[in-house]
């Protein structure tokens, strides 16, 4: 499928199912979490997809990886509050949000991965040409 959109790409897809089952889950959250740890959930959740679209809408691929970086630490960020909510029984574990999370990880690592193998072949490229020159 042709990517046309932020909204093609499956990593910002896998992103808002995500924000969405953290808004689901930190409901069940203490209310006097609320504006604690639930809101940082909630906004590490929602930065997520957020920056996938930013990067991915600024149509350079230095922006777009710099997007994608900042998604990957909004990622770590939820994931280590998920784990201190689960620990203090806040919330109950849920292998499925686990799964989510690991797999969203891995996805952006492996775009980003791709992209900056493809940056530098092209600067490889380039050197190429100008010594033939």
């Amino acid at each position: 499928m042709k990517v046309k959109t932020f909204r093609d790409l499956l990593i910002w897809q896998k992103g808002m199912i995500l924000a969405r089952e953290i808004y689901l889950a930190t409901r069940k959250m203490p209310k006097e979490e609320m504006f604690c740890l639930t809101n940082q959930m909630r906004r590490a959740a929602c930065s997520i997809p957020m920056n996938i679209a930013e990067g991915y809408c600024k149509y350079t691929r230095p922006e777009y990886m710099k997007g994608l970086r900042t998604a990957i630490g909004s990622l770590g960020e939820l994931s280590t509050a998920y784990e201190i909510a689960t620990s203090l029984e806040m919330i109950p574990v849920n292998p499925g949000l686990i799964a989510k999370l690991a797999e969203e990880d891995r996805m952006i690592q492996s775009l980003l991965m791709k992209l900056d193998a493809k940056t530098k072949e092209e600067l490889r490229l380039k050197k190429d040409l100008k010594r033939k020159k």
